[in-house]
């Protein structure tokens, strides 16, 4: 594998963090059955995982900047570089026992992403992009699927819990996709919904009320794989806290069915 300092720094960080985590996942199936329950142990798990990160990540790079899941972002002494890092996502699957869920790490220049890792360490995949240069799972490189119809496609989303603003508009999402498509799957991981679009295991993905340390990542991984990405409402992912993304072939009427009602 070769990649740039920095992606090498993120590969670094991301195996770290995943090592301790998978240690702390063998012990939430005993928490399950305690009266506690296993939530205040897996926010001590994640919080441990980005101070892992971030250790390593600011040893290496201390002007950098950082936006975190878990603490407050921080200007670094460079303006124009920052860390966009979700050292769990996945957490409610995580705390479940299910083994889907990921460590997320971006790197920002001058608000573009340029590198992006996410590591799932209970399937021991690695997916890797940098700007410019191909996006990879472990070794091998990876491509968006060559699905053209949506009726052979499949999608994945997140579903918001409770009485989250983004549940009505994404329901109504669901009424019209789920007739057009061969289904939609609700994963719970988003970084990993982006990953598999860039692997071409689902040709796309929508979500309402995403972060940037949701999605930064796997944004570039999309992109460098053939893909396309953008906001489903208003001029920035970011600022509006909605992304959608797919293949070539399915992305326009994908988000011409999506924005006609948005």
């Amino acid at each position: 594998m070769q990649g740039s300092a920095n992606l090498n720094i993120m590969i670094k960080a991301a195996r770290a963090a995943g090592r301790k985590l998978v240690r702390d996942f063998r012990e939430v199936e005993n928490l399950q059955v305690s009266v506690k329950g296993a939530g205040d142990f897996v926010s001590r798990a994640d919080t441990a995982a980005e101070e892992t990160i971030r250790e390593i990540l600011t040893e290496e790079r201390p002007n950098y900047g950082w936006l975190g899941e878990e603490s407050e972002p921080v200007e670094g002494k460079d303006p124009t570089r920052r860390w966009i890092v979700d050292p769990l996502d996945g957490t409610t699957n995580f705390l479940h026992g299910l083994p889907h869920w990921a460590v997320s790490i971006a790197l920002e220049h001058k608000g573009d992403i340029v590198a992006g890792v996410i590591f799932d360490p209970a399937k021991d995949e690695l997916y890797w992009a940098e700007k410019g240069q191909g996006a990879f799972m472990n070794d091998m490189r990876m491509r968006v699927s060559a699905r053209s119809k949506m009726i052979e496609s499949i999608f994945a989303t997140g579903l918001p819990w409770g009485g989250r603003p983004e549940l009505p508009p994404t329901i109504r999402d669901l009424g019209r996709l789920l007739p057009a498509t061969a289904g939609v799957r609700r994963m719970g991981a988003a970084a990993l919904d982006l990953a598999y679009v860039a692997a071409g295991r689902y040709e796309g993905y929508w979500e309402r009320g995403v972060n940037p340390w949701d999605v930064a990542a796997g944004m570039l991984l999309v992109r460098e794989a053939g893909g396309f990405v953008e906001p489903l409402a208003g001029e920035d992912i970011f600022a509006s806290r909605t992304i959608i993304c797919g293949n070539g072939n399915i992305f326009d009427p994908f988000a011409k069915m999506m924005r006609d009602y948005s």
